[in-house]
C-alpha cells in the first residue's frame, strides 16, 4: 500500500463521523408505543435504518456525512456527539462569539455541520453573557447536511433546523430571565476571510488535508470520541445534552418560576402499571412497592428529555406532556401518582355518585308530587 493509501486508512481509523448510538435509550429498543423514525426521516442521505424486527438502529458509516441532523430530531438523546467541544470554543472567546460551518468562508472557530448545533450550546452562551454569530455556508449545495437529489420535507434542512434550535433555547432560557443573544449569518463565496474545504466524510475530511483546507483542519473543534454508555450507571443515562441544558439555566430561576422543561403528568385514570416506566429512554421514571403494598410513581425531573413515549404508550391514556414546571421540581423526585391517590380519587367519585343519585331520587320525588 502507497504513503497515501496507508495515511489514509490510519485517518478513517482514528476519525468517526457517525454520533454515538445508545441502544437503551432509543424509542425503538424501548418499544414504545409507535416507536420513532426521526433520525431516518431527516438524514439526507438515507444512512440510517431502522429495523423493526430486530427492535435496532443501524447508521452507515459510509453514507453518513456527519451533519447531524438526526441527533438534533432524536427527542431522547440516543444518538449524540460530543458537546463540550463547541462548549469549550465557545467559553474561550470574548463577549462575542463566532461559529462556523465547515464549508463557510470564514476563520471562526468550525464545527463540521452547523445542524450540530444544540440548545445547550445556545443556552451555555447565553448564561456566559455572550453574543453569538453563527456562520453558515450555502446550505442547499452542501453535501454534508443535504441531498442534491432527494427533496425533504419543510424543517428537514439545515438552516430549518438551526431556526428550531434557536427557538428551542429561548424557551429553555426563560425562566433565567435572559434571552438568547444568537443570529444566523450566510457566508457567500468570495466574503469570507478563508478558503473552505471540503469536509463531506473521512475521506472528503482527509482529502482537505493535503488540499486548501489545513486552516479548516487547524480551525475545527475538536470532538473528543464518545465511549460506550455504561448503562449500569444511572449517572450515564441521561445524554449530555440535557445535563447540560440544565447546568445552563442561570441564573437560577427562583422555586416557583415556570421553567420550560417538557414532561409528564398524570391523571386519575392511571392504573399504576408499569409501562412509562419500562419505555423511559432515560429511566426517569421510576415504579416503586411501597411497604403496605401499594405502588408510586416518580419523576426525576432533570433526566427526562420530554420524548413522549410514556405518553404515548400509556395503556388508559392517563398521562400528557406539560410544557412548564416549577423550578422547585427538580429539587427531588415528583410523585406523578400512587396507590393513595388512586384510593383518594375512588373514595372522592363515589361520593359524587353517592350525592348524584340522592340528588336525583330528591328531584324525582318533587317531581311526584309526594
Amino acid at each position: 500500500m502507497s504513503l497515501i493509501g496507508n495515511l489514509l486508512e490510519g485517518f478513517l481509523n482514528v476519525t468517526e463521523v457517525r454520533p454515538r448510538f445508545t441502544g437503551p435509550r432509543c424509542l425503538v429498543e424501548r418499544y414504545a408505543v409507535g416507536g420513532c423514525d426521526a433520525c431516518a426521516s431527516a438524514c439526507p442521505h438515507e444512512a440510517v435504518t431502522i429495523d423493526l424486527e430486530r427492535a435496532s438502529v443501524e447508521i452507515s458509516d459510509t453514507a453518513c456525512t456527519g451533519c447531524g441532523l438526526c441527533v438534533a430530531v432524536c427527542p431522547s438523546g440516543a444518538l449524540e456527539y460530543d458537546v463540550e467541544g463547541a462548549l469549550a470554543a465557545l467559553k474561550r472567546q470574548g463577549d462575542t462569539a463566532r461559529l462556523a460551518c465547515s464549508k463557510a468562508e470564514s476563520d471562526a472557530s468550525t464545527l463540521h455541520c452547523l445542524a450540530r448545533l444544540t440548545p445547550s450550546h445556545l443556552m451555555a452562551a447565553a448564561a456566559w453573557n455572550k453574543d453569538v454569530t453563527l456562520e453558515r455556508g450555502d446550505c442547499g449545495t452542501c453535501p454534508i447536511g443535504a441531498n442534491l437529489q432527494k427533496e425533504f420535507p419543510q424543517g428537514w434542512n439545515v438552516p430549518d433546523m438551526l431556526e428550531d434550535t434557536l427557538e428551542e433555547a429561548r424557551k429553555y432560557r426563560e425562566a433565567s430571565g435572559g434571552g438568547v443573544n444568537a443570529r444566523v449569518v450566510q457566508i457567500l463565496p468570495g466574503e469570507g476571510k478563508k478558503g473552505g474545504g471540503e469536509r463531506v466524510s473521512r475521506r472528503g475530511a482527509f482529502a482537505s488535508l493535503f488540499s486548501s483546507a489545513r486552516q479548516v483542519a487547524a480551525d475545527l473543534i475538536p470532538e473528543k470520541p464518545l465511549p460506550f454508555v455504561d448503562w449500569s450507571n444511572p449517572k450515564e443515562h441521561v445524554p449530555g445534552e440535557w445535563q447540560w441544558r440544565f447546568k445552563a439555566l442561570k441564573p437560577r430561576p427562583e422555586p416557583q418560576t415556570p421553567t420550560f422543561w417538557p414532561s409528564p403528568v398524570v391523571d386519575h385514570s392511571c392504573i399504576l402499571c408499569p409501562v412509562c416506566m419500562n419505555v423511559c429512554p432515560t429511566e426517569a421514571i421510576k415504579r416503586e412497592i411501597l411497604p403496605d403494598g401499594g405502588f408510586e410513581v416518580l419523576l426525576e425531573l432533570s433526566a427526562c428529555t420530554g420524548c413522549n413515549a410514556c405518553v404515548a404508550s400509556c395503556p388508559p391514556s392517563a398521562m400528557t406532556l406539560e410544557p412548564y414546571r416549577p423550578y422547585s421540581d427538580f429539587a427531588e423526585p415528583i410523585l406523578l401518582f400512587s396507590s393513595e391517590i388512586k384510593e383518594e380519587s375512588v373514595q372522592k367519585e363515589a361520593r359524587v355518585e353517592e350525592e348524584y343519585e340522592e340528588r336525583s331520587i330528591w328531584d324525582g320525588s318533587r317531581g311526584s308530587g309526594e
